[in-house]
């Protein structure tokens, strides 16, 4: 029996990524970690919309009767609890950052925010990218180093100690996306006001 608490926890992080065009309708995913348990949403469940039944429990290394129901990027979350001292995790389909993986091995924001709270974001790809265990060990291996991390073409993953805290990186991750599409199409030249730029890249 999941945690009154919990669910609800679990629902307004959901209700949150799909108002935030975060996901699509049944895209995405989020977890915490318990310990040597894991609470994860249930394959196929509206992210946006979660019922206490599609939080699914299992366990961090063992298989158990929930892991039939759970997300099949399950391997996916598992690998980056063992790699990171994380206790959230929060995958997200974000549109733009999606788009900008496309063409890119790194997103380094423009804006003050995102700068301050991300500094660049890396990309990364594996050939199969849906829940394989080289995608997990890729994606675990990122994420020591970053907060949040794109799969080109697939989506984000960030970690953090609360599920807020996760959805806080992958909002801001969009933000800034968003804040470069909007630059690229006034097309105007940017005025510098962080100083040093180009030393950004560097991060």
């Amino acid at each position: 029996m999941i945690d009154q608490r919990v669910y609800e926890m679990f629902r307004d992080i959901g209700r949150d990524m799909y108002l935030h065009n975060l996901c699509s309708s049944h895209g995405g995913n989020i977890s915490v970690r318990f310990g040597d348990r894991i609470i994860i949403k249930r394959r196929g469940a509206m992210l946006g919309n979660l019922k206490p039944h599609d939080l699914i429990e299992t366990g961090l290394d063992k298989n158990d009767s929930g892991v039939a129901l759970a997300s099949t990027e399950l391997i996916v979350h598992r690998a980056i609890y063992k790699a990171t001292p994380a206790l959230a995790v929060v995958h997200g389909h974000p549109r733009r950052a999606i788009a900008m993986s496309l063409s890119r091995d790194e997103i380094i924001p423009i804006d003050n925010e995102g700068s301050y709270l991300l500094k660049k974001i890396p990309v990364v790809e594996v050939e199969f990218a849906s829940g394989s265990p080289t995608m997990a060990n890729t994606i675990a291996d990122a994420l020591k180093s970053y907060k949040i991390v794109m799969m080109r073409g697939h989506g984000s993953f960030a970690t953090g100690q609360t599920l807020d805290e996760a959805f806080q990186w992958t909002d801001a991750l969009e933000e800034a996306c968003e804040i470069i599409f909007y630059a690229r199409q006034l097309n105007e030249e940017m005025i510098e006001y962080r100083k040093h730029s180009a030393s950004y890249t560097t991060w």
